[in-house]
């Protein structure tokens, strides 16, 4: 992992701020929000904020505070997430019956272990929190994936209760759909990889070169309306469209549409963290599964780009990390703007699938240690996701970053940008 050159004053202050955005994203939530597990895939609230506390409690306090004593010794084992070499864990689709420690409970155990960071890197010479600095800020970066987490989970949560309550943010104006365009890439032999400045996780080393022939990207996101052409085309009936585990998914469990879409009186509605609305035909349509958009590209008569065709192409663009991100409050993605010529909507709105599996790259070295569990270990059945989302924190987005689902994965905020060879095809919607 790489990282950022920090003194002790500034690491505090990003920390104090990094776990006070935390806090602020569960104050909506009552305590009884907090507890609820809606599915194996989703973790309570108090839950992810006890998690990222754990972390820096674990992989900090214990190495290099004097004196160390955990917090609880039972909270080890109840907030560990999947790093063996720590200790055994409770099980992960069974978090939602740990009522005790609650909601507030939780809280005292962040502010306790809060106060020991701020005491332990206060207390450090300055060539002691450079040593650190790699630990500290990959905190950072954990609690910001769980803040997106969180969103993501409490959405499922609230979408599970009768009354649909809301969390926050607002609906998006009205929008039609815009004629989709493409952008050409040359290709030839790229760089793919962090390039040394800031921070890194492992999995986005080391920089390599690879070889990409000719190819376009669509320069916005599918939308909603082209969606609503791909289920009246029968998409989701249509067996010749899906990849063979895909269309087993479809007749498993029943896909009829995006994960939170439901037909009430012939009207499709949509559940988002700020209700339940009509389908607006102009935004990006999200909740989909790789499967889906795999079958969606192949409809449509294209392709889901790899994740190297996806980086290369954004850096060439030379886009700045902006976009629909956290930090807007919107929760939700927006329409695409107006077309410039060049790729719209590569950060945030949604994470967008690749055609890619989730694999180390050449000459990839997991850190020593149960560190080194962060992200080499799940290098399997998973498709690589890029760009971020409308859940995505500030600060947290970046052209080399592989996130990463199961193939079936629905309730993560990922949709779909199409990809196509060198020359524009004329087959199907888009």
């Amino acid at each position: 992992m790489t990282t950022t050159a920090w003194d002790a004053e500034a690491l505090l202050r990003r920390y104090d701020e990094i776990r006070a955005h935390t806090e602020s994203l569960a104050s909506p939530l009552s305590p009884e929000d907090q507890t609820v597990q809606s599915m194996p895939d989703v973790s309570p609230t108090k839950w992810h904020r006890a998690h990222v506390t754990w972390f820096f409690e674990t992989f900090l306090l214990a190495d290099h505070e004097s004196g160390f004593q955990p917090f609880g010794d039972k909270y080890w084992f109840l907030f560990n997430s999947y790093y063996e070499a720590v200790g055994p864990r409770f099980s992960r689709a069974d978090r939602g019956v740990v009522t005790r420690p609650g909601a507030q409970d939780v809280g005292v155990y962040r502010d306790n272990v809060d106060t020991r960071v701020r005491d332990l890197v206060a207390s450090l010479d300055a060539g002691t929190v450079e040593k650190l600095t790699p630990t500290i800020e990959l905190g950072f970066h954990h609690e910001q994936q769980h803040q997106e987490l969180l969103l993501m989970d409490i959405k499922h949560v609230l979408s599970r209760n009768p009354l649909r309550p809301t969390y926050a943010g607002a609906p998006g104006a009205a929008a039609e759909t815009d004629t989709l365009g493409w952008v050409d890439v040359q290709g030839g032999l790229v760089e793919i990889g962090h390039r040394g400045a800031g921070f890194s996780f492992d999995n986005e080393l080391p920089l390599h070169q690879t070889w990409l022939e000719p190819y376009r990207l669509a320069d916005r996101l599918v939308t909603n309306g082209e969606w609503l052409a791909f289920m009246e085309d029968g998409g989701y009936s249509r067996p010749e469209l899906w990849l063979s585990d895909g269309w087993a998914k479809v007749k498993a469990e029943g896909w009829e549409a995006p994960f939170y879409w439901e037909q009430v009186d012939g009207t499709w509605f949509e559940h988002t963290l700020h209700g339940t609305w009509p389908v607006n035909p102009g935004l990006p349509a999200c909740h989909v599964s790789h499967y889906e958009a795999d079958a969606f590209a192949t409809w449509a008569g294209k392709r889901l780009p790899t994740e190297a065709e996806w980086e290369h192409a954004v850096v060439v663009d030379g886009r700045e990390v902006d976009g629909n991100l956290a930090d807007t409050t919107t929760y939700h993605p927006r329409a695409a703007g107006p077309s410039n010529g060049s790729l719209r909507q590569v950060y945030g709105d949604c994470w967008e699938w690749t055609s890619s599996a989730y694999l180390a790259y050449p000459g990839f070295h997991p850190a020593e240690g149960a560190i080194g569990e962060y992200n080499g270990k799940f290098m399997s059945n998973q498709m690589v996701l890029r760009g971020g989302c409308a859940l995505t924190p500030p600060g947290h987005a970046r052209a080399t970053y592989r996130n990463f689902f199961p193939p079936g994965a629905r309730w993560a905020l990922s949709g779909v940008r199409l990809a196509d060879g060198g020359t524009p095809t004329t087959a199907g919607a888009a």
